[in-house]
């Protein structure tokens, strides 16, 4: 084949393949490196070096997480879950208090993505009347990151005293996350230029400030779904534009596959307990600490380290809940 290399269609989805081969590869054969590892401090401990038996406790819960994320990644065979992904915040009704809640999720993927080693990179934000964010766009780079936050998908509630309260009453409130695969060249959206309505504006950053003098930001609205899609994060309108069309074709693509999941959940909504596109998980900060997740039951009583991006337990329990119920359908 003389044109793999200059043939994205054929080239790219055998090099995924193989990518997730040779990923797998490596975590078996650090498994085999943490047993060896292990025997070896056990034998010295027990010759006598107790100092060794720490270091073989360490290298126990390391090998417990190194079969962990082997375990999560034999549950993503999707066709793009190896993906990076687009992920969308919007706060709901609610003012300041939906929209500091915003800022909290906001922060707390931006933690998750730094915790996996993942790059994220914000394509618009657009900041609150009084505090926090109406809604972001954050495109996260990383192996199965669209797999692995494809979970996050859904209304997530938030229950507490408010900050913003003279009265120190408690508040509820929602926000959405919506995540879409990054999509290459070999998965086919159609895109008629003459569906789309291009706005240029001036960017602004935190608090109103003009990032530039120029008219360098790029709305992309598709007129026959209404999607719409926004990049101001770089100076030149060109890249912003192109960003913009990457953030249209993953939503579009993520349109048509909730087109597909929604008519196959009408045939099997009586087998099936999975809910999508609902509240999903509750975040309880008063008058007890609590996050639980209404599709799955998972509860953490650390409130504090899930809000710092500690989201894999939540996220590993998802995945493994939904194969089960396709299994049982």
């Amino acid at each position: 084949m003389a044109d793999f290399w200059t043939n994205p269609k054929l080239s790219t989805p055998i090099l995924k393949e193989k990518k997730a081969l040779e990923l797998a590869i490596s975590r078996v054969a650090k498994l085999e490196t943490l047993e060896g590892d292990i025997e070896a401090a056990m034998e010295l401990a027990q010759a006598g070096e107790t100092e060794y038996l720490d270091e073989a406790n360490s290298l126990y819960a390391e090998l417990n997480k190194e079969i962990q994320a082997l375990e999560v990644q034999s549950l993503l065979s999707g066709e793009t879950d190896m993906n990076s992904a687009i992920l969308t915040i919007n706060a709901g009704a609610g003012g300041t208090e939906s929209c500091d809640w915003a800022s909290m999720l906001y922060r707390m993927y931006l933690r998750f993505a730094e915790r996996k080693g993942w790059q994220a990179d914000v394509h618009d934000v657009l900041s609150g009347e009084e505090a926090g964010i109406k809604n972001a766009t954050i495109e996260i780079t990383g192996d199965f990151a669209y797999g692995l936050l494809k979970a996050e998908n859904g209304v997530h509630r938030l229950v507490r005293i408010s900050p913003f309260d003279s009265n120190a009453r408690r508040h509820t409130s929602f926000a959405s996350i919506f995540v879409s695969p990054v999509i290459d060249d070999t998965i086919e959206i159609d895109i008629n230029p003459s569906d789309l309505r291009i706005d240029t504006y001036r960017a602004q950053g935190a608090g109103g400030q003009h990032v530039n003098k120029t008219d360098s930001a790029v709305r992309i609205t598709h007129i026959p779904t209404g999607l719409v899609a926004a990049s101001q994060t770089q100076r030149s309108q060109i890249q912003n534009r192109e960003n913009a069309m990457k953030l249209l074709r993953s939503a579009m693509y993520e349109r048509e596959m909730d087109k597909r999941r929604a008519a196959q959940q009408a045939l099997e909504e009586t087998k099936s307990d999975i809910s999508f596109g609902h509240q999903i998980r509750s975040y309880v900060l008063h008058p007890y600490k609590l996050i639980k997740d209404h599709r799955t039951d998972y509860e953490s009583h650390s409130p504090d380290d899930v809000l710092d991006g500690s989201l894999d337990e939540f996220i590993n329990e998802f995945l493994a809940h939904s194969k089960e119920a396709k299994k049982s359908t």
